[in-house]
């Protein structure tokens, strides 16, 4: 096979539409398009949300509160969850996410206190509950914030 004898696959390419070029195209007088209205017009491009200059629903609802822009949205990690890691290992979020504990490696990491830890870890994790760092320290392991 040379490149100059490759062809496209019967029916995997077709020729555009030849809009408004007579009755017998089969896509003649309108186009394609239907009769009158605004999409029948040229330039005719519908903002999203619009409904004809009805009052839009999104601007009918009531809206209540505030979302911040620049939310710090933390990964959760029970002290529970750390367990399956052998006594004296350093955990951040990189272990964490190879463990399949949280989703991905970039975003913080905030330890809660739910459950029990028996082994001595290095820990090292963007922020932590007060009492999650209490039973870290009583299992006498050790706890390095990175801020979030």
């Amino acid at each position: 096979m040379k490149l100059n004898e490759l062809k496209a696959t019967k029916g995997s390419r077709s020729s555009r539409k030849r809009l408004g070029c007579g009755v017998g195209s089969g896509q003649g007088k309108t186009g394609g398009r239907g009769h009158k209205g605004q999409k029948s017009r040229t330039g005719a491009s519908i903002a999203r949300g619009f409904e004809g200059g009805q009052m839009p629903l999104i601007q009918r609802v009531p809206k209540r509160g505030f979302t911040p822009l620049a939310r710090n949205t933390f990964q959760v990690v029970n002290v529970a969850q750390l367990e399956r890691f052998d006594a004296g290992a350093h955990v951040d979020a990189a272990v964490l996410f190879e463990a399949g504990l949280i989703r991905n490696a970039v975003d913080p990491v905030k330890l809660l206190a739910t459950g029990e830890l028996t082994k001595k870890l290095e820990i090292a994790v963007a922020a932590a509950s007060a009492q999650a760092a209490k039973k870290i320290d009583a299992a006498g392991g050790s706890l390095k914030l990175s801020g979030a």
